[in-house]
């Protein structure tokens, strides 16, 4: 892989259903300056890209931050849980594009957005797209590049007309962009940051494209650069999407759960042109890549935790013909579907909060890899490798963790969601490790009596 792929996939990785998805909820945090959060998240995430810069090009190893994690403290159940949050990110991600897929189809036929319609819909997808990873990886990345360059039509068509709109005198809400308009009475500090643990979910997938290390030429010299001018690339993108979406609507219908909000964007630059027509179907193919790349990634870590023996091994199972990993995908799509399904159904705000809780584990994870890399500094490698300032990492590991904990105004719901879904890793790592204990037991013991 060369830089104009690699800088592809970063790009098409970012790229997605949080911007597509909950630009109208970070603007209710915040008001008209609904922007800001976006660009917290961007330098957030431009400072641990830093950190995965130094670690993927001193290991070009398809493992990620498990990896990471392993080799910085050596601790078995913490490498687990730091795997399994990833995946668990994987599956609440496409949870969220499940439930924004279902209101853009609504949008597109007309229909109203019932909570049993949105959730029915949802659920069909997310089985759909498991059909789709069944029939293997090599069909999902086909699929993958058509919808990348979809969804990004879609963000730049949002972009053009809404600067033309601008330009033209036709912003009728310009004055709102530079607006702070907090909600629940909290401090513009306190809404910032509560917004910014919602817009960092469109940031995150960086940290996805070190598992391409290893097919990627002279990955010390290409890595470094292509990341940081993908996160850029898809910075900007997010900034003038935002820009242009609070200056054409009003803030209350942006936040409006009925209509997506980038609908209403294109609806009102350009009210005369099939564009607001054209948008919820581009969002459908858009948060459609999101969950096929989050739902590919999770399923195959799932089948690599069980190779390794710190998941069940029925998990490593794979099917004779398309040898795909069927059981792992079963798991993480009936994982999907329930997550869809219960938190839709018991949550309004069902979006914001799979997307919240999406951004709080990947957050969570982003704090140990940044501490990860100063620990590993004392492991010197051969060869030349990309070497992070060492405050930009602590920078970023404060960061982190700042918004991982609740003093950041995140939702209790997300916390709740999290903890559920660590708590069936951890179940799940204590039940493997009792069944391997077992099994040693009886092959010492089975040894011992052949060898008398």
């Amino acid at each position: 892989m060369g830089p104009k792929l690699l800088l592809l996939f970063i790009v098409g990785d970012i790229l997605g259903t949080g911007v597509y998805a909950l630009t109208g909820t970070v603007a209710a945090e915040v008001g008209g300056a609904a922007w800001v959060p976006f660009v917290v998240a961007f330098v957030v995430a431009l400072l641990t890209a830093f950190s995965y810069l130094e670690l993927v090009t001193k290991y070009p190893l398809a493992a990620g931050a498990a990896l990471y994690t392993h080799k910085a403290f050596g601790i078995h159940f913490v490498t687990f849980m730091v795997a399994f949050a990833v995946m668990s990110s994987g599956l609440t991600s496409a949870a969220t594009a499940s439930r924004a897929f279902a209101l853009n189809l609504s949008a597109a036929f007309g229909l109203d957005p019932s909570v049993a319609l949105v959730t029915v819909v949802a659920v069909a997808f997310m089985l759909l797209l498991a059909a789709v990873n069944l029939r293997g990886v090599g069909e999902s990345v086909r699929l993958n590049v058509v919808l990348t360059m979809i969804e990004l039509s879609g963000l730049l068509l949002v972009i053009v007309v809404g600067l033309y709109a601008i330009l033209g005198g036709r912003a009728d809400h310009l004055e709102q962009v530079v607006m702070f308009e907090t909600a629940d009475g909290k401090n513009a500090f306190l809404a910032v940051s509560a917004a910014t643990s919602l817009a960092f979910f469109a940031m995150v997938g960086f940290e996805d494209s070190v598992n391409m290390a290893e097919e990627t030429k002279d990955p010390a010299r290409t890595f470094p650069r292509v990341m940081l001018i993908g996160l850029s690339i898809t910075g900007a993108i997010y900034v003038l999407v935002a820009f242009c979406a609070v200056a054409l609507v009003p803030v209350g219908s942006l936040a409006d759960g009925d209509t997506p909000p980038l609908v209403q964007v294109v609806a009102a630059a350009a009210p005369d042109l099939p564009f607001a027509q054209l948008l919820p179907w581009i969002s459908m193919f858009a948060v459609a890549n999101s969950a096929l790349i989050n739902l590919l990634m999770a399923s195959r870590l799932v089948y690599g935790m069980s190779r390794q023996g710190v998941l069940p091994s029925f998990l490593s199972r794979v099917s004779a013909r398309r040898r795909s990993p069927y059981t792992a995908i079963a798991l993480t799509t009936g994982i999907g579907v329930a997550l869809t399904t219960v938190v839709g159904l018991m949550d309004a705000n069902a979006i914001a909060t799979l997307g919240g809780t999406t951004a709080l584990l990947l957050l969570a994870v982003f704090c140990i890899v940044n501490i990860a890399v100063l620990v590993l500094r004392r492991d010197h490698v051969p060869g030349k490798h990309f070497v992070s300032p060492s405050w930009v990492s602590i920078t970023g590991a404060v960061l982190c963790a700042w918004f991982v904990l609740p003093f950041s105004g995140r939702a209790p719901e997300q916390y709740a969601v999290a903890g559920v879904l660590l708590g069936v890793g951890a179940l799940l790592w204590g039940m493997t490790w009792l069944t391997n204990r077992y099994v040693q037991r009886r092959a010492t013991s089975k040894a011992s009596i052949d060898t008398r």
